[in-house]
């Protein structure tokens, strides 16, 4: 299953080589709203370059898969990034997408009655 969310680039990690054949990366976003969250992502082999055209303090889309697993009776969950778009192509899909299909508002008429559907003599009030 694909998730995808966005937020501003808040942290970095240098890459770390678990094994001589395997290698992880992490990175921090901080989200949008009332109550901002620090949501920690992990890229592993290839993938390690692909956060190195963003800089700190970007807007960002990332496109990540849940992993979990079990390790010794306990339980552990990944945020395995595989794809990160910078805010401007973030931007550039939005515009794409609004300029190919123009919204323009329903139009009604100023004193249209649309009337409750039940008789004028009609009352359902339990006293």
């Amino acid at each position: 299953m694909t998730f995808e969310i966005e937020g501003i680039l808040h942290k970095i990690f240098d890459v770390e080589s678990k094994s001589a054949s395997f290698q992880t990366r992490e990175f921090v976003i901080t989200t949008e709203g009332t109550y901002p969250q620090f949501v920690k992502f992990q890229l592993t082999q290839d993938k390690c370059g692909i956060i190195d055209t963003c800089q700190e303090g970007e807007k960002i889309k990332v496109s990540f898969d849940l992993r979990g697993r079990e390790w010794q009776g306990k339980y552990f969950t990944n945020l395995n990034a595989w794809k990160v778009d910078k805010a401007a192509n973030v931007a550039q899909t939005f515009q794409a997408a609004a300029s190919s299909a123009p919204m323009t508002p329903p139009v009604f008429e100023e004193n249209t009655d649309f009337g409750s559907g039940l008789p004028a003599d009609f009352d359902d009030l339990p006293f």
